[in-house]
């Protein structure tokens, strides 16, 4: 199967919010808020998409100043196309677009915690997350 990954490609809002769905990370984003979901597709400094033929198969969305750091939003791959190497030649892809002196961030849904150490991440015990009090999410 060949995958084709396209730099800032645009998308709509219902391609990113079926993807989410047809991916483990739907269950942790305000899919059902559209005006949210479009929000985060416009302001994204940086997307990777992945696809197989016509059909979005995967994306990793970042918020990076390019140079010192960039904060990986959302990585997810549609679970049908998961465990054939499409997450990590996302990053990859990503890695790609920033200088060498930028360090990616991200925070790790619970299902995928043991994936990202095997990607190359590490794990950093000073992180801190401030989240807002209105926000309410879909899963504790």
């Amino acid at each position: 199967m060949t995958i084709t990954y396209k730099i800032n490609h645009p998308i709509t809002t219902d391609q990113f919010i079926d993807l989410l769905n047809a991916s483990t990370l739907g269950q942790r984003r305000p899919t059902e808020n559209r005006d949210c979901m479009t929000g985060m597709l416009q302001q994204a400094d940086l997307t990777i998409t992945a696809w197989h033929e016509e059909q979005l198969v995967g994306i990793a969305r970042a918020v990076t100043d390019f140079h010192y750091c960039c904060y990986l939003s959302d990585l997810a791959v549609e679970e049908r196309h998961q465990r054939q190497g499409i997450g990590k030649q996302l990053v990859t892809e990503i890695q790609r677009q920033l200088q060498p002196t930028c360090s990616l961030i991200l925070l790790s849904a619970p299902a995928a915690v043991d994936y990202y150490p095997r990607i190359g991440f590490k794990k950093h015990p000073q992180a801190w997350l401030l989240t807002n009090k209105k926000k309410k999410p879909k899963i504790p």
